[in-house]
């Protein structure tokens, strides 16, 4: 099957089904990593170049239960967000494009030697579902997603992701990576505005 094929493939599944499906295997690839040894997956960024794989499994690392639990918590509560709010499949494409690209956003900043999580990735889910409800939803939802694309980002602004690297407490056990946030909206954005310039153009 082409590229092609395999993108029509997945355009004809229903809306939100694939989008249900992807969050689906971004929580069960993290409960299945939590058995394996972090520095094989976790994102390193001397190693991105050479091991650019972990671009992918980085968002499977969780470095204590509490950290787990709420990502997978996260990962439900994206999951019936974009049910909700009917992403089709094509935008389910490009949240899955938007998982490596967080953790190489995180190159900005290389001082960060190690990162592991899904939030940044949710994070990026979460900024493509939004968009979808602002350009493609009439009415209050519309409004629902205008009120979703304000909270992220009156929330990324007070986490501040061009200050400390790391900030500790706000009820975590571990130090969290408020660019990580950052960068996961910034890539979901940027590959949600593409895949509905895509959508347009092969309308038209």
């Amino acid at each position: 099957m082409t590229a092609l094929g395999l993108v029509r493939s997945v355009r004809s599944v229903r809306p939100g089904h694939a989008w249900v499906a992807l969050a689906l295997a971004l929580a069960g690839a993290s409960l299945a990593a939590w058995w394996l040894p972090s520095p094989w997956l976790d994102w390193q960024p001397d190693l991105a170049w050479a091991q650019p794989w972990r671009a992918w499994t980085a968002a499977f690392v969780h470095w204590s239960p509490l950290h787990l639990g709420a990502n997978l918590g996260a990962a439900a509560v994206v999951a019936a967000y974009g049910r909700a709010a009917r992403v089709p499949s094509g935008l389910a494409l490009a949240w899955a494009a938007a998982w490596p690209l967080t953790q190489f956003g995180l190159l900005v900043r290389p001082e960060l030697a190690h990162y592991g999580g899904l939030s940044g990735v949710l994070h990026a889910g979460v900024a493509i579902a939004t968009l979808w409800l602002l350009v493609a939803e009439p009415g209050r939802r519309r409004w629902i997603g205008g009120a979703v694309f304000a909270g992220l980002g009156v929330k990324l602004l007070l986490e501040q992701p061009w200050g400390p690297l790391l900030r500790e407490g706000g009820g975590w056990d571990i130090a969290t990576a408020p660019l990580a946030h950052a960068s996961g909206a910034a890539a979901g954005l940027l590959c949600a505005a593409l895949a509905l310039a895509w959508r347009r153009e092969s309308r038209a």
